[in-house]
């Protein structure tokens, strides 16, 4: 049965896809993939909630560690930062460092008001 199949031309379900998804992406290009993944990707947050992103993204990050281990988040993030400073330069990073020492100074202030007026109410 097999080969009478193959003699007729039929192509297998995941060849016939392949081939659809390819005639998709020419026809009509990539912001069609990205504006449908969009529009899934509300759905889905609407219907489930952030804790069900936070519950795969999880399951999905402890399956990447177990198959390739903890380096490879070390040279994924590596080659991201060289990414990062190649289009955006050390002035980049000088800014965020900036808002996030800031952010730090108004932590340790709020801290400390928060801790006096509880002494205070003693």
């Amino acid at each position: 049965m097999a080969e009478e199949k193959k003699s007729k031309g039929a192509m297998s379900v995941a060849e016939a896809g392949r081939k659809g998804g390819e005639r998709v992406k020419r026809e009509r290009g990539r912001a069609f993939y990205e504006e449908i993944g969009r529009k899934g990707g509300e759905t889905v947050a609407r219907e489930r909630g952030r804790e069900f992103y936070e519950e795969i993204g999880k399951k999905g990050g402890e399956t990447v560690k177990a198959e390739r281990g903890a380096a490879f988040y070390e040279e994924i993030g590596k080659k991201g930062g060289e990414t990062v400073k190649a289009e955006r330069g050390m002035p980049f990073y000088e800014e965020i460092g900036r808002r996030g020492g800031q952010k730090v100074r108004e932590l340790i202030e709020e801290g400390k008001r928060s801790a006096g007026t509880n002494k205070s109410e003693e």
